[in-house]
């Protein structure tokens, strides 16, 4: 595996080339909705906002795309940055967004679907630095917050607004590894996953109870990231699902997802956020991580 530093705007980070070995159309799916997005940033000068509301701009612009499990699986065993503008879940919602609007930051011959490659892979992959292996993905969302917080990416408010300490557990995965592609043709993995998972638990988990999320929505901002942390058996919690927090023209503020075909079925600007948590009982809190650069 051959590795280069490239520095992007003030920002030094090493980026693998994994997906060299995958063809492009593998690792890159909907030129044809990012030539869309492209000629919409331009039109409408996207760069010139914070990055936030850039974010939550991408994202919004993103609504209608159908929900699409698993899209990170695209291969039996090199693991590459990727994205699928024609299929998001909620993780790669809220990444893809995030890539794009970074990539903003760019000179504009570099808005390319290469360059927003290397942005997810900054952001998705443990340092920034996918090796092609597996495991080097963040997989769980608390272990992605304390990553990309270190690195100064984005800043975790969760504890400063009020966030309390949750018991949890990692271990979807474990449980379902037959539903990853990955780990179903490599069982060898399976012992590196569960020490990631015995890490994560490891963390500590702060959540805002959703009981006091009306009362600090006027602190978030628009492309603020939203992880919810729901039940997960007697006395533990996980994280389930993220979207983003998207300020709507009349100052409200919504929850915009990639819905699962239960509900929606695709990336919707849901209800306000705390009346959105109140659906689902098995939600009991928040944690929020705000895009710095």
């Amino acid at each position: 595996m051959r590795i280069f530093t490239l520095l992007f705007v003030g920002l030094t980070f090493v980026v693998s080339i994994a997906s060299a070995s995958l063809p492009f159309d593998t690792v890159f799916k909907g030129r044809d909705k990012f030539q869309q997005l492209v000629q919409r940033a331009e039109a409408e000068n996207w760069a010139a906002l914070p990055i936030g509301e850039r974010t939550a701009t991408v994202g919004h612009a993103l609504t209608g795309t159908p929900y699409k499990s698993f899209t990170l699986e695209i291969d039996d065993r090199t693991e590459a940055p990727s994205v699928n503008l024609y299929g998001l879940d909620c993780w790669t919602f809220f990444e893809t967004s995030l890539a794009f609007a970074r990539m903003l930051d760019d000179p504009h011959e570099n808005w390319t679907p290469a360059t927003m490659l290397k942005y997810i892979e900054l952001d998705r992959y443990r340092g920034g630095n996918c090796t092609g292996k597996y495991l080097s993905r963040l997989h769980y969302l608390e272990d992605w917050l304390a990553d990309n917080d270190r690195r100064g990416l984005v800043a975790d408010l969760t504890r400063s607004l009020g966030g309390v300490k949750w018991p949890h557990a990692a271990r979807e995965m474990t449980i379902m590894w037959k539903h990853y592609r990955y780990l179903r043709n490599n069982p060898s993995l399976l012992p590196g996953l569960s020490r990631m998972e015995e890490h994560v638990s490891s963390m500590p988990l702060y959540g805002i109870p959703k009981k006091r999320v009306a009362g600090i929505e006027p602190k978030l901002h628009s492309g603020d990231i939203i992880g919810i942390i729901s039940k997960d058996a007697p006395g533990l919690y996980s994280t389930s699902h993220v979207g983003l927090a998207y300020r709507d023209g009349g100052g409200t503020l919504h929850f915009m997802h990639a819905s699962s075909p239960r509900n929606h079925g695709h990336v919707v600007v849901d209800d306000e956020l705390a009346k959105y948590l109140a659906h689902f009982r098995t939600d009991v809190a928040i944690l929020i991580a705000r895009p710095l650069r």
